[in-house]
């Protein structure tokens, strides 16, 4: 059993779809998280230990990796696809309550910023370190952050914005979510976002990177 999550973990961190997914070159033509993941089901593992102990342990690897600039947005989006894949088997799990995800992360570009390289990024990495993710899209608003934090009980919202002249609008969101939500908890990145503009705003958390922000969120639900 042991084993087999440990391949899954590997096929994670290396990016390895399934057997027919050239990349990455030194597994070409091996099993990938899609078989891995479905002989683990068969095999009788318990789902939550292959989200925990497998696709998870992957992510991590990932993300520490992408931190310290080991690998790249290319490589990162490799292994989210291999994770993406993986889940769908792990689906019917969540559906029925086999499989407890550790809390709800929603995210979205804020107003007037319709970039989402970097929000997709996060997303994955989130979801695949064991969060349900509500993705907002680009150029959300306000109101419809609120309006998502109030269908999802204790959820953590994340702003994302690239550009210096959208990142403005993080202190009128941020601001407005608090007024209507006082115990709500925010979170904000991007390339132009920095811990200072986080304290001035009256934002909860600033991350660097996706992997400072999956640390920050399993600090506020252990």
């Amino acid at each position: 059993m042991s084993e087999l999550l440990a391949k899954i973990a590997e096929c994670i961190e290396f990016g390895k779809i399934n057997k027919a997914a050239p990349y990455p070159p030194q597994m070409k033509g091996q099993d990938g998280a899609d078989e891995f993941t479905a002989k683990a089901i068969e095999e009788g593992v318990n789902a939550q230990d292959i989200l925990t102990e497998g696709l998870m342990v992957g992510m991590q690897k990932v993300g520490v990796k992408f931190r310290e600039n080991k690998v790249f947005v290319p490589q990162v989006l490799m292994s989210a696809k291999a994770m993406s894949t993986a889940m769908l088997h792990l689906k019917p799990f969540f559906a029925s309550g086999a499989v407890k995800q550790k809390g709800t992360f929603i995210i979205g570009t804020v107003e007037g910023d319709l970039h989402d390289i970097g929000k997709n990024l996060v997303s994955m990495m989130v979801e695949g370190n064991g969060y349900k993710v509500v993705d907002l899209g680009t150029d959300v608003k306000a109101e419809q952050y609120i309006a998502a934090l109030k269908e999802n009980d204790n959820a953590i919202v994340g702003l994302s914005a690239l550009l210096t002249t959208t990142m403005v609008n993080m202190e009128k969101i941020t601001k407005a979510i608090k007024e209507e939500l006082p115990g709500a908890i925010v979170t904000i990145g991007g390339a132009p976002v920095t811990e200072d503009f986080c304290e001035k705003i009256g934002a909860d958390s600033y991350a660097a990177d996706p992997q400072g922000l999956v640390e920050y969120l399993d600090s506020k639900v252990a």
